[in-house]
Parts: C-alpha cells; structure tokens; sequence
C-alpha cells in the first residue's frame, strides 16, 4: 500500500524528499500500530481512535511540537490517499483540530540530552558486543557535527579531509558548510573505513556510512536502531535530538550564535536563537531560588 502511497505522489509532482518523508511517517505509524496487540487487519488499518493513540504516544514520548505536527501532516496526506482510493471512507484527520498547537507567549522549547545523558550513552556505545563502530560512527558525527540524519547518511569519503580534519556537508537547497572534527571522531572515522567498512563486498562505494548490504545506510535504519537503544540508555532517542544537543551544549559553552549558526547550517542567525537560545525549567528553578 506504501508502495502505491508513493506513485500517487509522484503523479502529484511532489519532490523526491517530501515523499521520502512522507512515506516514512507512514511507516511509523504502522511501526506503532505493529508494536501494540493487535489482529494482522487491524495493523494495516488508519482509524481515528488508532491515530489519537499514536498522537497521544509521540507526545508522551516528548516529541518536539514540530515534529509531531509533521507526522499528523503526512498522516493527513495518506488519508487523503485512502479516501481517493475508497479504501477507507472516514476523513481520520483534521488539521485545525489534531495539530499541536504552541501556547500564544509560550517559549519555544527544544529537548536536548543533559551532560549526564550524553556520558551515559557515550559509556553504553563502548560496549562493542552490542555496538558495531559503524553505529558508534553515526552517533558521534550526529552528536559532534549537528548534521541532520539526511546529510549524515550522504556524506561521501570525499567529504572528509583528513588532513585538516574537517567535513564538508551539503545541507537544505544545496548550501555547503565546513564542520570541524574532533580527533576522537577522525579517529573512528579511520577505524571504521580501514576495518568493518573494508570487510563489505561494496567498499569501493562513494559513501561513508554503508549499510550491511553494502548500500548506502538509509535514514530509516538509524532511527530504529536508536529507538532500540532507548531502553538502555534511559532516554528517548532519534536524530533530530542530537542536533538539538549539539546547538544547545555550544550555546551553553559560551560559542556566539553566527558561529552555531553557521555550524548548523540555519538559513539565519535569528533561526537559531528562536530555537536554541532558551532557558530549562530546572534554569529557571535555580534562579528563581537565588531570590
């Protein structure tokens, strides 16, 4: 049904990214229902009461308001589809009404991981039985260059200049930025390309990071094996976090904003501090007690 949710997009004339993240929320959706009790009809079903437990989920889970609202968005998109097709006659999905909305006033507020949480997960990806280093590697550029998933899993060997220890990364409308990178990262960078990338029968692949078929590793597999890791790391994990956690901890180290700006790759400085330049609750707790 995916498979046909996407020529119907395409005979739309949608871009190819737009229906990759469309079908991908799809995807998530049935991944949810999948995960829950029930019959093999009910788990290829789109129902108004599955749907609000899946929207009632993601925002348990603490997903960003933006990022919710793009899932029920792609949702929406989908029913539209099934409708089309008369494969279900109930509209499941009103924008105005299922959207997220942010409190007028309200601070935008960005989930980051803590300085704890970041050296806990450190700690469980030194666990080689359990971590492969192509994994570790993923994890390290998401935490340390900010990329976003789609520009981690494009990145090129000829991205990466090892002598002056630096990515090149080609981000949103084909803008390119610089990122340097920590000796621990080049390290593993050697590591990996010399010894578990080198044993795969597609080596000679342009791109960095290779799938176990020897494709390139697709955006889709690192989201799952994070979500698989959560319950051992003892905190929800998915890309976007980490970018997130790399803005937020240069912000709190004092970088000035047109250098994370920059880093990130934001269409402007202003982006950036709508997003990242924010105080936590627990901030806020603290300086309300030195009254």
């Amino acid at each position: 049904m995916i498979e046909d949710f996407t020529v119907w997009l395409v005979n739309r004339g949608l871009a190819e990214k737009t229906i990759a993240s469309y079908t991908s929320d799809v995807r998530g959706y049935y991944r949810f229902l999948n995960g829950k009790t029930l019959n093999e009809a009910q788990c290829h079903e789109l129902t108004r009461f599955h749907f609000l437990r899946y929207r009632e989920a993601l925002v348990e889970e603490r997903r960003a308001i933006a990022t919710i609202n793009k899932k029920i968005n792609s949702l929406k998109v989908y029913n539209d589809y099934l409708n089309e097709k008369g494969i279900v006659e109930e509209a499941c999905i009103d924008l105005r009404r299922d959207r997220i909305r942010l409190a007028s006033g309200s601070d935008h507020q960005v989930t980051a991981l803590s300085e704890r949480e970041v050296e806990r997960l450190l700690f469980f990806l030194e666990d080689t039985k359990r971590v492969s280093t192509r994994n570790k590697l993923a994890v390290y550029l998401l935490l340390y260059t900010g990329v976003r998933v789609t520009e981690l899993v494009n990145i090129c060997l000829k991205d990466i200049d090892g002598l002056t220890h630096t990515l090149t990364v080609r981000g949103k409308g084909g803008k390119v930025r610089e990122i340097s990178l920590r000796h621990d990262v080049m390290a593993l960078i050697d590591r990996y390309v010399k010894g578990e990338r080198r044993l795969s029968r597609h080596s000679e692949s342009e791109y960095l990071l290779l799938s176990q078929r020897g494709m390139r590793l697709h955006r889709d597999a690192i989201r799952d094996w994070l979500a698989k890791i959560s319950d051992d790391v003892g905190v929800h994990l998915h890309p976007h976090l980490f970018r997130h956690t790399f803005a937020t901890r240069l912000i709190r180290k004092g970088v000035d904003l047109t250098t994370v700006s920059r880093l990130t790759g934001h269409a402007s400085v202003n982006m950036t501090a709508k997003y990242y330049v924010q105080t936590t609750k627990e901030e806020k707790r603290i300086a309300v007690e030195k009254l």
